[in-house]
């Protein structure tokens, strides 16, 4: 794996319908978002199957992504579609484009 996955980054993932948006911070987004997928993180993503990768933002400190995570989830749901939107027009799950 190399340097650029190792870096601090917010990601929204979201159910197969689209009807679920979990939001994250991590140091390393295709290893979270790997253990999303194959349900090794009891909680939240795995108790609602939110396996697809919609959106993402790598960040230079994990302070600052710690803090854009609790800006968006600060968000109603409408403004995280439109960001969604913007980023990722069709929600396509974007896992395979970071492995």
């Amino acid at each position: 794996m190399t340097e650029k996955y190792k870096q601090p980054a917010v990601y929204m993932m979201t159910s197969s319908n689209n009807t679920v948006l979990y939001i994250g911070v991590t140091s390393n987004l295709v290893q979270r978002v790997y253990t999303h997928r194959q349900n090794l993180v009891p909680g939240f993503t795995q108790k609602y199957k939110c396996h697809k990768l919609v959106y993402f933002e790598v960040h230079t400190t994990m302070e600052i992504a710690i803090a854009r995570e609790k800006q968006l989830k600060s968000w109603r749901r409408s403004r995280k579609n439109e960001l969604i939107d913007g980023f990722n027009a069709d929600w396509q799950d974007l896992y395979e484009s970071i492995v």
